[in-house]
């Protein structure tokens, strides 16, 4: 509950930069999902602070000499000790 409280500021400035911004732009990302669809469900899968890292990471990644293509967000590890 308390991760939900954290990102949603977060993930109202992506919502925002998509439906305000992006329109208005070319559209570049060179990944599916795009980079702020990533973006917010990084945040929503692994939290403000890994999350935020994949997300930036991703957002860093997404240039002309980078890769393309499919890159979904990590799945969460499970940490079960056996």
């Amino acid at each position: 509950m308390m991760s939900k409280i954290l990102i949603y500021p977060f993930v109202l400035l992506v919502r925002f930069y998509q439906s305000a911004l992006s329109p208005f732009t070319p559209a570049t990302c060179r990944f599916e999902p795009t980079c702020s669809s990533y973006m917010i469900e990084a945040l929503q899968k692994h939290g403000l602070f890994y999350g935020g890292y994949l997300g930036i990471k991703r957002i860093l990644s997404c240039h002309p000499w980078g890769k393309s293509g499919y890159d979904p967000v990590p799945e969460k590890e499970c940490s079960h000790k056996h």
